[in-house]
C-alpha cells in the first residue's frame, strides 16, 4: 500500500471567482511543493481547463483528476470526479444542455478563461458558470455514473450551497456514500448529529486563491494498493477509484 496526499476539490480561474493566478501549471505547481500527490480540478460546471491541468500535471509527477463541482437545482454544490479524461468532458457536454444560461458578469465575478497546457488564454466561457442547473440532487449520481464517476455533496459543513444547510440534513435518500467536509475538526460533530456513521468523509480544500491550497498534511490521505514500484496516473486513478466506490 502506498500513502497519497490529496485534494479533490479545487479550482481554476475557469471558475467565477476564481483568482486569474489559479492556472492549471500554477495548481499543478504548488500541489507538487505542498507534497500533494493526486489533486482533481473540479470548476463549477465545467471541465474544461482538465486538459491543461493534465498536461500540467505531467510536468511535475503528480496524478491528476477530472471532475466537476457541479451546482444542482436545488443549488447544492455537489463533486464529480472521473476516472479518464475522455469521460469528465463528456459528462461537461451533458451538463451544458442543462446549464441555465446568464451571461457573465466580468466585473463582479471576473474572467471565465479556458487555458492550454502552457497557460495560454485559449477560450473564455461568455455564460457565467456559478448558477445552478436542472439536474437535481438525487439525479445527479445516475448521471454521473452513466461516465463511470463518483459524485458526492461538497462542503457539508458549510453554510454557502451545503447540502445540509440547504436541506437541513443529510440527503440519505440519495444514497450517497461519499461526502465532503472543508474542515476535519467538524468531523465528528457531523458524523453523530447527521448519522453519517456509513457514510466515508472526504476532506478537501475548495480552493480558488493559490494561498487556499493545503500542505498535504494539512489535507487527508489515502492508502492505494498501486506497489512500490514507479506506476503511472492511470493507475493510480485506477485504484483512487476502485477505492472510492468500495466505500
Amino acid at each position: 500500500m502506498t500513502r497519497y496526499y490529496y485534494d479533490l476539490h479545487v479550482h481554476s480561474c475557469l471558475s467565477p471567482c476564481g483568482d486569474a493566478d489559479n492556472t492549471p501549471n500554477n495548481i499543478a505547481g504548488m500541489a507538487y511543493l505542498n507534497g500533494v500527490g493526486i489533486m482533481a480540478l473540479t470548476d463549477h460546471n465545467t471541465s474544461r481547463n482538465c486538459p491543461a491541468f493534465f498536461a500540467a500535471a505531467e510536468r511535475y509527477g503528480m496524478v491528476p483528476v477530472a471532475g466537476m463541482e457541479l451546482t444542482t437545482s436545488e443549488d447544492i454544490h455537489a463533486v464529480c470526479l472521473f476516472e479518464t479524461l475522455e469521460e469528465a468532458l463528456a459528462f461537461n457536454d451533458e451538463v451544458d444542455t442543462r446549464r441555465v444560461r446568464v451571461k457573465n458578469r466580468e466585473d463582479i465575478f471576473g474572467e471565465q478563461l479556458i487555458l492550454d497546457g502552457e497557460d495560454n488564454v485559449i477560450g473564455r466561457e461568455e455564460d457565467l458558470l456559478i448558477n445552478a442547473t436542472t439536474i437535481s440532487l438525487d439525479e445527479a449520481p445516475q448521471i454521473v455514473a452513466k461516465y463511470r464517476g463518483v459524485c458526492y455533496p461538497a462542503h457539508i459543513d458549510r453554510p454557502a450551497n451545503g447540502a445540509i444547510e440547504i436541506l437541513g440534513d443529510f440527503p440519505h435518500y440519495a444514497g450517497f456514500h461519499l461526502a465532503e467536509l472543508h474542515d476535519k475538526e467538524n468531523r465528528d460533530a457531523y458524523v453523530s448529529k447527521y448519522g453519517l456513521e456509513n457514510v466515508r468523509l472526504l476532506f478537501s480544500s475548495d480552493a480558488h486563491y493559490l494561498d487556499q491550497l493545503r500542505d498535504g498534511d494539512a489535507n487527508d490521505w489515502l492508502e492505494l494498493a498501486t506497489g512500490d514500484g514507479p506506476c503511472d496516473g492511470a493507475l493510480v486513478r485506477m485504484k483512487l477509484f476502485e477505492d472510492l466506490r468500495s466505500s
